[in-house]
């Protein structure tokens, strides 16, 4: 969130995050000869929920959409579990326009507003960009699957196919991704009502240099946009569906599986759940953010409760992943760093017997050697009778090994006896 707008929407919508979703659909016969598919299956859908959750009460007006990218990865990857790899990869080519457009326009209001990020610091700001205005909600429209723009024939297909399976984790994994989808739209028009709609909560010396994006910024936004309305409508029967089979043999395609018909057929009834979702998010976020048709000390009052507060703050501390991450991952590791690999290790048994404990044992050779320089003759000459005295020693016990008859005890009174008379004298 920190890197420059741009980046964020290149890494977010077409290259760094989705990576991993791509290799899964490009991997699909080795995911389809394994016997993890309900796996991915399971956590893709508590990522598509749990990442939207989060972004309900995030203030950064880049990282609501980037957990929006978190939880649309979600959807790709409870998609690819669930078999269907073309439905993943149509909603992965749709989520790459819609989230560009997202990025790219946030990014203009950043660069409008001095830089600043925080959503609560703003406000009004639809009469100073008309333009971005409009491409964030038209981003924002078809990031929730608002009908017939690019994310909802996506979207809606993936959570048609969950539901058609007809089992416990095509069950489990429409449920969650419908709870995800009331969370996306309620964070993205709490955006766009935090932003553009609600009174403004800025500095004055903002809006003295206000300004929408320059004509070089705006101009990619247009493509975009056309993308976000369009793309969905007319690739839609080229990409997914039954029969279709564009990619060839890229990805797996099941051309048995019947549930793709089930789910082209499925009532109306529950083609629309996602819809209805969809619209109770937008309404709950119009009365809690605009406070419309209802009284701004009601919802005081509710966000004065302790079980408002204490949802609130379990989603702001995202569910306590990071602390429990800290708590038995990363502190653990690092006291492992610094006391083993650190202290014992490197600055231990390494620099023992590495540079430093070479150096240091050289040195202290080398300071005990010139103790030996006394320059005092008779020191010397003690040396040289030593010297001579152990040579003598060694040669002659070299003697008595092979055998010859010489008196041990004999020689060895005698070598000492000349030791102690040269060290006295």
């Amino acid at each position: 969130m920190e890197g420059p707008t741009p980046v964020s929407a290149l890494i977010h919508a077409a290259t760094l995050v989705t990576a991993g979703v791509f290799l899964v659909i490009r991997s699909s016969i080795i995911f389809e000869n394994s016997k993890v598919l309900f796996i991915v299956a399971l956590f893709g859908a508590l990522t598509a929920f749990f990442a939207s959750s989060v972004g309900l009460v995030q203030n950064d007006l880049k990282r609501v959409i980037a957990f929006s990218t978190c939880s649309q990865l979600g959807y790709m990857v409870f998609a690819s579990g669930l078999s269907y790899y073309s439905v993943a990869f149509f909603h992965l080519a749709n989520h790459a326009l819609f989230k560009a457009l997202l990025f790219l326009s946030a990014g203009c209001v950043i660069h409008g507003i001095s830089d600043e990020q925080d959503m609560r610091k703003m406000g009004s700001l639809i009469k100073f960009f008309p333009v971005s205005y409009s491409m964030i909600l038209i981003g924002s429209l078809a990031l929730v699957g608002f009908p017939f723009l690019t994310g909802f024939y996506s979207k809606d297909m993936i959570l048609e196919v969950a539901i058609s399976k007809n089992n416990a984790t095509g069950n489990f994994a429409h449920l969650l991704g419908c709870l995800a989808a009331f969370c996306t739209s309620f964070y993205s028009f709490r955006l766009v009502y935090l932003t553009f709609v609600n009174n403004s909560n800025s500095y004055k010396k903002y809006f003295g240099n206000v300004h929408d994006g320059p004509i070089l910024m705006v101009f990619p936004l247009l493509f975009l946009s056309l993308g976000s309305i369009f793309w969905g409508y007319l690739s839609k029967d080229i990409v997914v569906g039954v029969g279709s089979s564009s990619f060839g043999s890229s990805f797996f395609n099941n051309n048995f599986d019947y549930n793709l018909c089930d789910a082209e057929f499925l009532p109306a009834a529950l083609k629309n759940i996602p819809f209805i979702f969809t619209l109770l998010g937008i309404i709950l976020s119009t009365i809690l953010i605009n406070c419309f048709g209802v009284s701004k000390w009601a919802i005081f009052d509710l966000k004065m409760t302790k079980i408002y507060r204490t949802i609130y703050t379990f989603l702001t501390q995202k569910w306590h992943f990071d602390q429990i991450t800290s708590e038995l991952v990363t502190i653990k590791f690092m006291n492992f760093g610094y006391n083993i690999t650190f202290q014992a290790i490197d600055k231990g048994l390494i620099e023992f017997f590495g540079p430093s404990g070479i150096s240091f044992s050289i040195q202290a050779l080398t300071k005990n050697s010139a103790k030996f320089q006394t320059g005092i003759v008779t020191n010397y000459a003690l040396f040289v009778v030593f010297l001579i005295l152990f040579v003598l020693f060694f040669v002659l016990f070299v003697l008595l090994n092979a055998n010859v008859a010489i008196n041990f005890d004999v020689l060895l009174a005698l070598y000492f006896g000349y030791f102690l008379f040269c060290f006295i004298s």
